[in-house]
């Protein structure tokens, strides 16, 4: 069971983060879930099968009872998840709202960094003043 939502979880990150990396504003939100589902399995395979409750009764052996923490983490990365995705559905109906599309644009500082022309480190004059200040190619 365990080797089941190894691969589960396994497929939830995998195709979580296919989605984030698009530029779709909705297909980053699901992204963002499927990531986090992906992380709650985790947390769950944790926990190391099923077991007995932890507070039963004072007689049982305490080698049966299921570990709480991993469910409290699960419990806390679920309310953490639901107010994430709320802003984000907030940002993107407003995204919408404003441009009436629900690709993210370009930052306008990338495009031009990425306009610029690429400078060759090796033969360019700049660092020269450097190598012959430490005397490493001083005649």
């Amino acid at each position: 069971m365990s080797t089941i939502l190894a691969v589960a979880a396994a497929v939830l990150f995998g195709t979580g983060t296919h989605l984030v990396l698009q530029r779709e504003l909705t297909r980053m939100l699901l992204g963002l879930s499927l990531l986090s589902h992906g992380a709650n399995v985790v947390l769950l395979l944790a926990a190391r099968g099923p077991g007995r409750p932890a507070f039963v009764d004072g007689r049982d052996d305490p080698r049966t009872f299921l570990d709480p923490i991993p469910q409290a983490f699960t419990l806390t990365a679920i309310v953490i998840t639901f107010g994430v995705t709320c802003f984000l559905l907030a940002l993107a109906y407003r995204s919408w709202v404003l441009t009436q599309d629900d690709t993210v644009q370009d930052d306008p500082e990338d495009v031009r960094v990425r306009q610029e022309p690429t400078v060759d480190i090796e033969h360019s004059g700049a660092d020269a003043g450097v190598l012959g200040a430490t005397g490493s190619d001083a005649p």
